[in-house]
């Protein structure tokens, strides 16, 4: 059975952490690891709105474990191989059995590099593997809170505090070719979940739990967008996009806002969960009105074959993230001068000169690119 290699922290460079929630954001790390720069903004290829209740009876749109490890680990080409609850303690031992790099999941409360310890109880990922000089952490969760800053970061974790723990979720991932991930926004119904938020009694409650939704909401968005534009082969949203995101930051500080006054004993502001309501259909307004081009439309397959090859054996990066529209410039491997090398052994494997009018950076970002300049008249 193939393990996790690499044992040790893993390089968080590239990670798109403001985009990311808790339980996203150490996936993202093990994808650009196994497949590449880039891979993780893959997470964002579908939005929904995946509402379940709490134990309390108030919806929440915050997936659990079990629907991140389903449908998001394919989406990003990793396959979890082994997923076993287990007391804290037991950790190390898990870790050193294991030989690799595992992705666990505990209560931040207890997890001394967040600023959630002895603050808040919520579920947490990071990536935990034994190396030779004790526990090595990897976690490259980023947020403000209220009891200061998660950064993005590395840590030698002391074996004791694994003790505090109760029990953790640890799994075991091997890489696997990411499964194709078209960005797409579906259907969903929102009128019992902001329904819920409108009417219930306990306004602080509801507020305080909007808070987070809101702000999990946002990210997700983000996401999506980021992933629309690489699929699409942009450096930046579009306008409409941009706009549409900074709207949803706006509801983000206006939910905090209605929740810190509340919880003060306050009146609560109006328009709150309007406004939510607002953006969630607009979603499919803002992203259905920019459609992607097909990656790959109206492109031979084989020019295409023999193209992505060309690239991959000189940036060094999988093909399935070149077919699947991945922009060169994405990836850390890609300047310049390798831009040069990637039209001239283009030109060689073909045979012929590509058109010199053609070779502007607007046209040379993709795969598909290439093949449009190079296909035959």
């Amino acid at each position: 059975m193939p393990v996790t290699p690499a044992p040790g922290p893993l390089p968080l460079d590239g990670i798109r952490t403001g985009l990311l929630d808790c339980l996203q954001v150490n996936l993202a790390v093990l994808a650009d690891h196994f497949h590449g720069a880039g891979t993780h903004l893959r997470l964002g290829a579908r939005l929904d709105l995946p509402v379940r209740l709490l134990p309390d009876g108030l919806p929440t749109a915050d997936p659990t474990l079990e629907e991140r490890l389903g449908s998001a680990a394919p989406l990003v080409g990793l396959d979890p191989l082994r997923r076993i609850r287990l007391a804290g303690t037991d950790l190390l031992d898990e870790a050193t059995r294991h030989g690799g790099v595992l992705y666990v999941v505990a209560d931040a409360f207890h997890l001394p590099w967040l600023p959630y310890h002895g603050n808040a109880h919520m579920d947490h990922s990071f990536l935990l593997a034994a190396g030779p000089e004790g526990l090595d952490v990897t976690d490259g969760y980023h947020i403000e809170t209220r009891w200061g800053t998660a950064s993005p970061g590395t840590h030698l974790l002391d074996p004791a505090a694994l003790a505090r723990l109760d029990s953790a979720e640890a799994v075991a991932f091997a890489p696997v070719p990411p499964a194709q991930a078209p960005s797409t926004v579906l259907a969903y119904e929102t009128g019992p979940y902001l329904k819920a938020y409108t009417t219930w009694p306990d306004r602080a409650r509801a507020l305080d739990q909007l808070s987070a939704e809101t702000w999990l909401l946002a990210r997700a968005r983000k996401l999506h967008a980021a992933h629309r534009a690489q699929a699409a082969g942009r450096t930046t949203e579009s306008e409409a996009e941009q706009a549409h995101l900074r709207a949803w930051d706006k509801v983000v500080e206006q939910t905090y806002l209605a929740a810190r006054r509340v919880s003060r004993g306050r009146a609560e502001p109006p328009g709150t969960v309007e406004r939510l309501g607002e953006l969630l259909a607009a979603d499919h307004q803002v992203f259905d009105a920019a459609p992607l081009p097909p990656v790959g439309d109206s492109v031979d397959p084989e020019l295409r074959h023999r193209v992505a090859a060309v690239v991959v054996d000189v940036l060094r990066v999988p093909s399935d993230m070149l077919l699947d529209g991945a922009t060169f410039d994405s990836l850390p491997s890609f300047s310049s001068f390798r831009l040069v090398e990637i039209v001239e052994r283009v030109e060689s494997e073909l045979g012929r000169e590509l058109d010199a009018d053609e070779l502007i950076p607007e046209n040379l970002r993709r795969v598909d690119d290439l093949c449009r300049i190079a296909r035959p008249a």
